[in-house]
C-alpha cells in the first residue's frame, strides 16, 4: 500500500473511531494484565462479565495469589480455557511480587517471562499501559492488514513486523485499537460491512 493510501486510511480511522482504546475494564496496570491474559481466545465481553467481581475479591497481586488457582478458576469458568488460565495467572502473581515488587513490568521480556504472556499480551500491555508505539497483532488486525493490503503477513510475526514498517510514526501508538475496533464492528470475518467502511477507497479489494 503507497504511503499515500496508509496515511488516508488511519486519518480516516482515527475521524470514524474517536476513542482508540480497549473495550476491557480494567483500573489499574494490574487488573489490564489479568483482563488480557484472560482474553486470549475470548472475547472482551465474555472476560468484562466476569473480571468485575474478580477483582473486587482479589484486587491486588498478593490476594489473587493467596486465594489459589481453584479459587480464580471459581470466578472466571465461564471464560475459555479457564482451567489453564487460572494457573496462570496465579503464577504470574507470584511473579510480579517476588520479582518485581508487585508492580507490572514496562519491558517486553519481563512482561513476556510471566506465565500466561506471550508477544501480543506483551505487547498490548506495553501499548496501553505504557503508551509504547507497538501494535499487538489478533485476528482482526492479522485479516484487516492481509485483506486492506495494509501489511500483508503469512503468520502474526510477518504482519507485526509489516505494521511496523508500514505505520507512519504518529499513528503507530493508536494503530492497535483502531484496527481493532474496526475489524471487530466493520471489517468483521464474515459479511464485512463494506457498505459503511470508511477505508473502503484505501482497501485492495477496490483497486
Amino acid at each position: 500500500m503507497k504511503n499515500t493510501k496508509v496515511e488516508s486510511l488511519f486519518r480516516k480511522l482515527s475521524n470514524s473511531i474517536p476513542k482508540a482504546e480497549t473495550e476491557l475494564f480494567y483500573r489499574n496496570t494490574f487488573e489490564l494484565l489479568i483482563a488480557v491474559i484472560l482474553s486470549a481466545q475470548a472475547t472482551d465481553i465474555s472476560v468484562n462479565k466476569v473480571t468485575p467481581k474478580l477483582f473486587a475479591a482479589f484486587p491486588t497481586p498478593e490476594k489473587m495469589y493467596e486465594a489459589g488457582a481453584e479459587k480464580v478458576l471459581s470466578y472466571i469458568r465461564s471464560i475459555g480455557l479457564a482451567p489453564t488460565k487460572s494457573k496462570n495467572i496465579v503464577t504470574a502473581c507470584a511473579q510480579l511480587i517476588e520479582n518485581h515488587a508487585s508492580k507490572v513490568p514496562g519491558s517486553r521480556e519481563q512482561l513476556e517471562a510471566l506465565a500466561g504472556v506471550g508477544r501480543k499480551t506483551a505487547n498490548v500491555i506495553l501499548n496501553t499501559a505504557f503508551g509504547q508505539p507497538v501494535i499487538a497483532v489478533d485476528t482482526h488486525i492479522f485479516r484487516i492488514s492481509n485483506r486492506t493490503g495494509l501489511a500483508p503477513g503469512n503468520t502474526v510475526l510477518q504482519v507485526e513486523e509489516n505494521l511496523m514498517k508500514a505505520v507512519p510514526e504518529k499513528w503507530k501508538k493508536d494503530a492497535h485499537h483502531l484496527l481493532i475496533l474496526h475489524g471487530r464492528y466493520v471489517c468483521k470475518s464474515r459479511n464485512p460491512d463494506c457498505e459503511c467502511c470508511v477505508i473502503f477507497k484505501e482497501c485492495k479489494k477496490t483497486d
